[in-house]
């Protein structure tokens, strides 16, 4: 193994690409515990049908062919940027992801320019390869997500979104930027943070130029609410920002990173969150692939735009910055004083139209944000509990999610958990879908009065056990529904007539409709992580599994924000129950 940071890239094997006969064998075990006799009966023959259809052959031999195209890295190439930069509807609230860091003794001043300077050690780092690349079991993971976390900005348009980033054909190699954009109190400034020689600014120097932002006190005009819009709608609005503020609007989508110093502070742990994730979006680049948020008392998190970065890209990221002082990556990075980089507020020219647009979009993002419902959730539980109770720890809470959503909802419904693919070169998500018929016995046996101790146990360990043995098919590319999925997209890019009943038998509809989304993020430098729920009855479970503590963040709806509750409510006496049923045993 290499040591360079992405150095292993090129020898990780690449992402099989299943057979239609797997996919349509897998899809038909996923769905069918989701489904009634007759569901299942009619899904089939869909299945059966679309295997036989010449038309999902042929697709799926381009796609074979696709795949063996030397500048192709995965069969997953094209989904990803249809997945995500095809959808149009808000990024903000529905695609980005927060994280709320650890808290520190530092004001906000401080913590921002801690942040800062880790940052730039890590950017510096990451150009110099010297950053080792993660492991796990021995094995290298993917790194070429990190190589789109600075200077990465999600551009829209009309019909699907394009990106700015560094290490592409447009922009070969590494940013060259040295400046971040900050925003106040619907200011925009931008900062140079590594002066013209390449070497960074020092800490006091950058504190110097932060309290020279933080002394502003007008209101500025919050061109950022703009990305808060649907995608079609933003890329309008962009357009005519274009027209008289290009330089200030490039100033934004080349910065390494934004950075949102926030003059309100929330009364408390759950507050932070929802502003991590739908804060003032008049102080926001929802497009930006990072945005560092600092509270007045020093708190601080990032939000991220998921279209090149996933979470654990993410983590990583946020572990780099949280390890270590901010003397020790200004040192590390060569930082040498050179003057306090003076600050630069970026002016817009506004028409009356566009004006009304910022305000209008501003107000209705605010409307979108209080029809979320969320909730933080800290339960006595952790890794090492799971473990010491012969569980694997992600089996043991997303059975517990079952149980808390069956006894909160009164049924079981379709679940997706994201499950990493980095041992594979480029390698990003797969989309696994937990619930097995193992599972609805073990929830049907919690619920029988009539079950004892013995049956339940035993029902609880077959439903673990094919969690994991799903969860590591899944992590091998062993997994229906993206295969399925990129089919029907190929036609659709091709215009090409193709309808099969498979995309809208039973099966498909009921296995994709989520009722729970659940997503984890280990890492000891956060303390809780999350998302926007998918549908209008979704509650999205974002998890920090430690070894001595297990911390949740909830997203729902408000329209069923009491369902949520209610799983909260009953998420904790699951945990209880279950730790106390499989302690028994011993």
């Amino acid at each position: 193994m290499r040591t360079s940071t992405f150095g292993n890239e090129d020898a990780l094997p690449r992402i099989p690409l299943p057979t239609l006969e797997d996919s349509g064998s897998r899809f038909l075990q996923w769905c069918a515990p989701l489904l009634t006799d007759e569901e299942l009966s009619t899904t089939r023959q869909a299945v059966s049908e679309f295997l036989d259809s010449e038309t999902a052959k042929e697709l799926h031999a381009s796609l074979t062919a696709y795949t063996g195209q030397d500048d192709v890295h995965s069969w997953l190439d094209e989904f990803w940027r249809d997945r995500y930069l095809g959808r149009r509807d808000r990024i903000a609230l529905n695609a980005n992801f927060f994280f709320l860091f650890n808290d520190t003794d530092d004001d906000q001043i401080s913590r921002a320019v801690r942040l800062i300077a880790a940052s730039v050690d890590h950017k510096l780092a990451l150009d110099a390869e010297t950053v080792p690349p993660t492991t796990r079991r021995g094995q290298p993971l993917s790194m070429q997500q990190h190589r789109y976390l600075f200077s990465t900005t999600r551009i829209p348009r009309a019909e699907r979104d394009g990106v700015r980033a560094p290490h592409t054909p447009g922009q070969p190699g590494p940013s060259q930027a040295r400046h971040i954009v900050v925003f106040f109190r619907g200011n925009a400034f931008r900062l140079d943070v590594i002066g013209q020689d390449g070497v960074p600014h020092t800490l006091d120097e950058l504190s110097e130029a932060l309290r020279e932002i933080t002394a502003t006190t007008d209101r500025g005009p919050g061109v950022g609410a703009l990305t808060s819009n649907d995608r079609v709608t933003w890329a309008a609005n962009r357009e005519a920002l274009l027209l008289d503020n290009t330089g200030s609007v490039d100033v934004i989508e080349t910065a390494l990173f934004c950075l949102a110093l926030e003059h309100e502070l929330p009364s408390d742990t759950g507050g932070k969150c929802k502003q991590l994730l739908a804060g003032d979006p008049t102080d926001r680049w929802f497009d930006k692939g990072i945005t560092l948020i600092v509270f007045p008392d020093g708190a601080a998190g990032v939000n991220g735009e998921h279209c090149l970065l996933d979470g654990t890209t993410i983590v990583e990221y946020v572990d780099a910055l949280l390890t270590g002082t901010a003397e020790s990556h200004s040192q590390a990075s060569g930082a040498a004083s050179q003057g306090a980089p003076k600050p630069s507020a970026l002016e817009f020219r506004l028409s009356p139209e566009l004006s009304g647009e910022i305000e209008s979009a501003a107000k209705d993002y605010q409307a979108y944000s209080d029809a979320t419902a969320t909730r933080t959730v800290s339960l006595d539980f952790g890794s090492e509990r799971a473990k010491s109770l012969g569980v694997s720890p992600d089996a043991f809470v997303q059975m517990a999610f079952q149980l808390a959503h069956r006894r909160s909802k009164g049924f079981t419904g379709a679940t997706y958990e994201s499950i990493a693919t980095r041992t594979f070169h480029h390698g990003r998500t797969e989309a696994m879908r937990v619930v097995t018929p193992e599972i609805l016995d073990f929830v049907a046996a919690m619920e029988d009065p009539g079950a004892d101790r013995t049956t339940r146990t035993e029902a609880f360990r077959r439903a673990a056990d094919a969690h994991v043995t799903r969860a590591k098919e899944c992590q091998a590319g062993d997994a229906p529904e993206q295969h399925l999925w990129e089919l029907q997209l190929i036609a659709a890019r091709r215009g090409q007539e193709f309808a099969p009943a498979l995309y809208t038998s039973p099966g498909w509809l009921k296995m994709r409709d989520d009722y729970l989304s659940t997503s984890a993020a280990p890492s000891v430098n956060i303390q809780y992580f999350g998302f926007g729920a998918t549908s209008e009855h979704c509650i999205g479970v974002a998890y920090l599994l430690l070894p001595q503590s297990f911390n949740v963040h909830l997203s729902t709806p408000l329209t069923v924000g009491e369902q949520m509750t209610g799983f909260a409510d009953q998420l904790a006496v699951a945990i209880e129950e279950l730790t106390e049923l499989l302690g028994a045993e011993s």
